[in-house]
């Protein structure tokens, strides 16, 4: 009996998404949990698991839609017990007494039988793109790898027997291809379907009026990023600059550091700040705000949540560590190393990027001496961290070398003005310059 799948809802404030990948096709058996489906909001990928058990009838959508909670995503054949049922009415199911609709080799319903293997060695760069039906084993986070590399895992040797495809295997060919191909007209076999060419370069070839270009689809998290820096831009925006003397703080820094690995935390200047930052959105409240200029109104928030921007090989992510105020240092050095390892891998979850009140950019660890960080809209304000150096203080008469670490805040004026983020950041100097009131237990 045919059965309609719908989106299900993606968690609070998620009102749009977009399909990532479609992990089935028409004609496929599906079973209950199974994932179908990756979409991706924001800047998270989440996997869509099936509530029915069943054979794919009709797929209502297609890669790269922009949808929303509730639409149809699948016409579903609706069977009770697949997969458990015993072997007699396994093996006689109607797809198999029906004649195929067009001349293609059917994948076998009954997934016990052992799936051929795939091949596992393959000329890199040669432009020839095997055809099978066999279907690829690969899990969701390896498919989201290669769509990220502009890989097809068709292309991708396994090294398990199995033929099943890991992480490993895709960086590897990546990293062959990346080392055996290069861009040149002349080797541009013009023969090829486009569409292998740009597997091939991994990127759409072509030319300039001046020479050899490559043409690449930006990627839906710089796409994402793109979209979000527009809606900010849109906002007047000022950036203060100032330095904090943090000499003392990293003398504490040093003393403690060891301590808090032993827990299995990391102490940073990144996890004072936040410390820092927190108490002074309390003193603060305007730089914890948002702003409602349909209804004229400016809202202030009484939670302390603050996104970190974390640099990816994806791109840029933020997650949002939760009630900053109400955490020790200890307990910040633990969490933040997790957060950023998990933005790594791509598995941070979606309310996990969501609901900050603040954000931190901190380009220390990279180098320069300032830079201007965009407000993260509907935030109002962000900090941005360089790198500290030591430099000559004047003091009782003489010049003595001191760590300064550059800040930097920018803000929306509509909400901030000059003097008052001003006085902001002189605040957060003033802390972390007086680092004796900050506890780790």
């Amino acid at each position: 009996m045919p059965k309609e799948f719908r989106l299900p809802s993606l968690g609070e404030n998620v009102a749009e998404a977009t399909i990532g990948k479609i992990l089935v096709k028409v004609g496929d058996t599906i079973r209950k949990g199974q994932t179908v489906l990756e979409i991706e909001t924001d800047k998270a990928v989440a996997e869509i698991p099936s509530s029915l058990d069943g054979k794919i009838l009709e797929i209502h959508v297609k890669e790269g839609q922009k949808v929303k909670p509730g639409i149809l995503i699948f016409t579903i054949d609706e069977q009770t017990g697949v997969g458990t049922a015993p072997p007699e009415p396994v093996a006689t199911p109607i797809v198999e007494k029906t004649p195929p609709l067009q001349k293609e080799t059917p994948i076998p319903p009954v997934v016990e039988k052992p799936t051929p293997l795939r091949p596992t060695s393959i000329s890199v760069g040669t432009g020839q793109k095997p055809k099978s039906d066999i279907p690829i084993l690969a899990p969701p986070s390896v498919r989201r790898l290669a769509r990220e590399l502009g890989i097809s895992l068709e292309d991708v040797p396994a090294s398990d027997p199995s033929g099943k495809i890991s992480a490993e295997d895709v960086m590897a060919y990546h990293k062959r291809k990346t080392e055996g191909i290069h861009v040149v007209e002349s080797e541009i076999k013009h023969d090829i379907p486009a569409s292998e060419i740009v597997e091939e370069v991994e990127g759409s070839s072509s030319r300039d009026s001046w020479g050899p270009i490559v043409i690449e689809s930006m990627s839906t998290i710089r796409k994402k990023t793109a979209e979000q820096m527009m809606r900010s831009w849109s906002a007047p925006q000022v950036t203060h600059f100032d330095k904090a003397n943090i000499t003392q703080l990293e003398e504490l820094r040093e003393a403690w550091s060891k301590k808090i690995q032993s827990t299995g935390g990391r102490l940073s200047m990144l996890i004072f700040t936040l410390k820092v930052v927190a108490e002074a959105l309390k003193k603060f409240p305007k730089f914890n705000a948002s702003i409602d200029l349909e209804k004229e109104q400016i809202i202030y928030k009484k939670y302390y949540h603050i996104g970190v921007a974390v640099d990816t090989e994806y791109g840029l992510l933020v997650p949002v560590i939760r009630d900053v105020n109400k955490k020790s240092i200890k307990e910040l050095s633990i969490e933040l190393p997790q957060l950023a390892e998990k933005a790594r891998q791509r598995k941070l979850a979606l309310e996990e990027l969501q609901g900050a009140t603040f954000t931190i950019s901190n380009l220390g660890g990279l180098g320069g001496i300032g830079f201007t960080p965009i407000v993260n809209a509907p935030q109002v304000a962000i900090l941005g961290m360089s790198r500290s150096s030591m430099e000559p203080i004047y003091q009782n008469g003489t010049f003595v070398p001191q760590l300064m670490l550059p800040l930097s805040l920018s803000y929306d004026h509509r909400v901030i003005d000059g003097a008052e983020s001003a006085r902001f950041v002189r605040w957060i100097c003033n802390a972390l310059e007086n680092p004796w009131n900050m506890f780790f237990e």
